[in-house]
């Protein structure tokens, strides 16, 4: 079973930027898709960006512009770029490999992230 353990959030203002981590353990990580995900108070996780074994992304369109994927097989990590952030942008956010409309791992705990003046 693959752990994941996601930082780097924290407390931003808005127009702000935050680079999230996901680390994965296990040795295979590289064949799998991997994906962003948030759930903010009250509302459904959602994927918010995704990145295939190949390097093709996905954006929801809340944050096509504003956010970047990427990832790093050597060392097991997905990233998140996210710039330009909005209020609405507050949620925990959770790395996960997306599977159709399901995921294949365990949730981690998740990293807050707070966009507020």
């Amino acid at each position: 079973q693959v752990q994941l353990v996601e930082s780097g959030g924290g407390l931003v203002q808005p127009g702000g930027s935050l680079t999230l981590s996901c680390a994965a353990s296990g040795s295979i990580f590289s064949f799998y898709a991997m994906g962003w995900y948030r759930q903010a108070p009250g509302k459904q996780r959602e994927l918010v960006a995704s990145i295939t074994s190949g390097g093709s992304t996905y954006y929801a369109d809340s944050v096509k512009g504003r956010f970047t994927i990427s990832r790093d097989n050597a060392k097991n990590t997905v990233y998140l770029q996210m710039n330009s952030l909005k209020p609405e942008d507050t949620a925990v956010y959770y790395c996960n490999a997306p599977s159709g409309r399901f995921v294949i791992w365990t949730w981690g705990q998740g990293t807050q992230v707070t966009v507020s003046s």
